[in-house]
């Protein structure tokens, strides 16, 4: 059963919001952070791209940086950017993208939940991307950024929500960049928040939906914490990590595509004759193809559109990985035919998140950069849940949701 808890966010107050939130420091280069931040001393860049403070090319791995980050969170909450609250709260975080609201809860997740398995993930994650996060979340003492969890659809849980939805929220922003509106509700009342804490006990398991290395660094930064305490109780701070967790039946989970820079030394034609072995292979002209279904691909090469539908025989529908349209590119497109191996340190490949559409797809092979496109089927939220409940791992580069969760709205601290 799942444990969680309320806690004391540190928050921007109403008037500064929109100058410290910012988006997660993962979706932007240092540069990018840079010209976002321009002359803001109140970003929260500032905290967790600090390399920003530094000349151009300076490491984010620097150890001055890590040092800077906690220079600039105590000084954001010295000039009161950032103020605690006083009690124990949940709180409500709503996003909405293309007309279309999700809710997601602020609560703490139990570390000793992520060791256990209670909280389930369906990614790998790279041990350097953990330590770089954990250096953060130890030298700040906080955790400044939340994960993205999902839980199974709940009714109570929703009216809830939706109760306080219908009453005016502390913040409500539309985001630069982006556009995507962002609204926030704390929760003080007693009762709602023994609900919350109560309807969550109840569910088996939470899954990492997004932020599987932050979600790692936190758990792991918990518990080493809990080993260094001779006084370890079980109830501090340091227990607990800040996650916002949404409705699963409400998550948009977009494609994630792909550009390959050759064809393994095939010609065009040789290329398309491969994948009638295992494809279906359909011609549909220069207008922009997008899959319409499971186990359907597009294909641009030569400024031609390709639809391609795997074969019956290709792909297992039993089994939650092989079943999946990742998987099934990964095997009989990149490995077989291109003979591309590890898509995560292939140079070979690139990935390119739905958000930016098809055209961005067209673009990069247009101009010569690379030779084909891949666009796939988004996977389903239940398909996630299914491989993390199987305690399977997703092929890597499977899975983009969008909107991502703002930085800057509220942070926990580990004391």
């Amino acid at each position: 059963m799942a444990t969680i808890k309320p806690f004391k966010g540190l928050r921007p107050p109403r008037e500064l919001v929109e100058q410290v939130e910012c988006r997660p420091y993962d979706v932007l280069d240092s540069e990018e952070a840079r010209a976002e931040a321009g002359d803001n001393e109140k970003s929260l860049y500032h905290i967790i791209k600090p390399e920003i403070d530094f000349p151009v090319g300076t490491s984010e791995y620097d150890p001055r940086v890590y040092e800077k980050a906690a220079e600039n969170f105590q000084k954001f909450q010295d000039k009161g950017w950032l103020v605690q609250d006083q009690q124990d709260l949940y709180y409500i975080y709503a996003q909405t993208m293309n007309g279309k609201t999700q809710y997601g809860l602020v609560i703490c997740a139990y570390v000793d939940d992520y060791m256990n398995g209670v909280i389930k993930k369906h990614e790998l994650t790279r041990r350097d991307k953990e330590e770089d996060r954990m250096k953060h979340v130890r030298v700040n003492n906080a955790n400044i950024e939340p994960v993205f969890f999902a839980y199974p659809d709940n009714s109570v849980l929703d009216a809830l929500i939706m109760r306080y939805a219908a009453t005016e929220p502390e913040y409500d922003f539309i985001a630069p960049i982006d556009g995507f509106r962002h609204q926030f509700w704390i929760v003080a009342d007693a009762g709602d928040i023994a609900t919350i804490t109560e309807e969550f006990r109840k569910m088996p398991s939470l899954y990492i939906a997004d932020g599987h290395h932050r979600s790692a660094a936190a758990a792991l930064v918990g518990a080493e914490k809990q080993q260094q305490n001779p006084n370890h109780r079980g109830d501090e701070e340091y227990n607990y990590f800040m996650a916002v967790a949404f409705q699963a039946s409400q998550l948009t989970i977009l494609d994630y595509n792909r550009v390959v820079k050759d064809l393994n030394g095939l010609s065009s034609e040789q290329f398309l004759e491969a994948l009638t072995k295992n494809f279906k292979v359909e011609k549909k002209g220069n207008e922009i193809y997008k899959p319409a279904q499971l186990h359907e691909f597009s294909l641009y090469l030569d400024g031609e559109w390709y639809s391609l539908v795997a074969k019956e025989g290709t792909y297992n529908n039993s089994d939650p990985i092989g079943v999946l349209d990742v998987d099934i590119s990964s095997r009989l497109i990149l490995n077989e035919i291109l003979q591309i191996g590890d898509l995560r340190s292939s140079k070979r490949i690139d990935f390119v998140g739905g958000l930016r559409g098809l055209g961005e797809l067209k673009r990069r092979v247009d101009t010569g950069e690379m030779r084909m496109a891949l666009a796939l089927y988004p996977v389903s939220m239940q398909q996630i849940m299914d491989i993390a409940d199987s305690g399977k791992i997703m092929p890597p580069k499977a899975t983009w949701f969008e909107p991502k969760l703002r930085s800057g709205l509220v942070i926990h601290k580990l004391s």
